[in-house]
């Protein structure tokens, strides 16, 4: 079972610099994608449903706003919208689709980088979330969230880790949210599973100022964190740089067994 997971951007600009052709090359099982920025009138045919694809989007109530979406080959049994709170929903931020005792997440967690009032909307999100998160580990089933987490863990999970301690995104409350996420709850990064110690290698976000890109000054904020069982299975993982179809890197990790 093969999945990627890609903060878009933009799902319209994506295509335009080429996703939509990279994406069936992939043979993945699953995409997920993160801040689509599209309703469902802005939504072409080949957007909806790529060939040999089924597609599921969370859009925000907001234009040009947010948004998940997961593409996958096998049609699922379930699909769900948003996991119960209204301010989030309302922005489009979580998308679940089942397969049989496998359920596939894309997320997308709020940023606080444009000021006070959305790190304080994060923080609410993160104290919405985590009951969600032990209830889902209660659930047994097998799970796997993919997306945009708006958090670098740990120090090797950014480049300029000293000159963001006071930021949104490497907050200690943020960190330690994380810790709890893959030490009381069970959780597992499944990258740093197969890659414990990798650090400019895991980035999969780059600034648009300056020359970030270039002289990757980057930030490990896209994640596929899943349940133990699922996340031993884990063989490989690659974050693809050849082309650019946002400021973020696709992440692919490949598991074990048919899942889906």
């Amino acid at each position: 079972m093969k999945i990627i997971t890609l903060n878009l951007n933009g799902i319209r600009s994506a295509s335009s610099k080429g996703f939509l052709d990279w994406l069936p090359q992939q043979r993945a099982d699953l995409i997920c994608v993160q801040e689509l920025k599209a309703q469902a009138a802005d939504m072409t045919e080949e957007l909806l449903a790529p060939a040999g694809y089924h597609g599921h989007f969370h859009y925000a109530e907001k234009k040009g706003y947010s948004g998940v979406g997961i593409y996958s080959k096998t049609a699922p049994d379930r699909v769900k919208a948003g996991f119960g709170i209204a301010e989030f929903d309302d922005e489009g931020r979580y998308l679940r689709a089942d397969f049989g005792e496998l359920s596939v997440i894309s997320l997308y967690l709020p940023s606080g980088s444009s000021g006070e009032h959305r790190q304080a909307s994060k923080f609410r999100f993160l104290d919405a979330f985590l009951p969600h998160l032990k209830k889902l580990r209660k659930a047994g089933r097998e799970v796997v969230l993919c997306g945009d987490w708006n958090i670098a863990h740990r120090e090797i999970d950014l480049k300029n880790w000293k000159g963001n301690l006071k930021n949104s995104g490497f907050l200690p409350e943020e960190r330690a949210w994380m810790t709890q996420i893959f030490g009381e709850l069970g959780w597992v990064d499944v990258y740093r599973r197969l890659h414990p110690e990798a650090t400019d290698a895991s980035y999969t976000w780059w600034s648009n100022r300056g020359q970030a890109r270039a002289k990757n000054v980057g930030w490990r904020i896209d994640y596929q964190i899943a349940t133990p069982g699922v996340a031993q299975r884990a063989k490989d993982a690659a974050i693809y740089k050849d082309e650019w179809f946002s400021d973020h890197a696709p992440l692919t990790i490949r598991y074990d067994g048919k899942f889906v």
